[in-house]
């Protein structure tokens, strides 16, 4: 069993039940829940738009491989009524989103094919993360002291300097 992290996000419709509805297809496919941080309202990131976010964290035990719990959660996604992802650093409003961030202490950067047959890259633990607050806070939350493989920080140290960064700009 690996203990996985996936962060939540959606920014269109019924957020707090799209968010819910996503934690139970988590539960009931790819492995049971740990633990799930509170839901945190945050602006959109990487671009503008007037619908806010909900965030959230969830923990799950989980039998599967990576890339099978990448396949069922862009199957959640669209069942949800996710139509598109986002490619490369193209962000839009979207009912659901779910990012693998930790997959016990994995790294991995490997390419696959998605269900529309295109090349998509899964790097673990997630490229961004880091840099994003909306992640950082929920996943603090429920793991505070849980250490980034490849940054050897905590999550708590890392959100910490994301409100350090932010709270130093004009």
């Amino acid at each position: 069993m690996a203990t996985l992290y996936l962060g939540l996000g959606s920014n269109l419709g019924d957020r707090q039940r799209l968010l819910r509805q996503a934690v139970k297809n988590i539960e009931r496919r790819i492995g049971s829940l740990i633990s799930l941080s509170a839901f945190h309202e945050t602006a959109p990131w990487g671009f503008s738009s007037p619908h806010p976010f909900l965030n959230a964290v969830v923990c799950v035990n989980t039998p599967l491989r990576p890339q099978e719990v990448l396949f069922i959660t862009q199957d959640i996604e669209r069942e949800l009524g996710r139509t598109r992802k986002s490619t490369g650093t193209t962000y839009a409003d979207r009912p659901i989103d779910i990012d693998l961030l930790f997959y016990d202490d994995m790294v991995l950067d490997t390419v696959y094919t998605d269900h529309d047959g295109v090349a998509r890259r899964l790097t673990l633990p997630h490229p961004l993360m880091h840099k994003r607050r909306f992640v950082m806070e929920p996943l603090a939350e429920i793991a505070p002291d849980r250490i980034h493989p490849t940054l050897g920080k905590t999550c708590l140290e890392l959100c910490r300097a994301l409100e350090q960064e932010e709270a130093a700009q004009p």
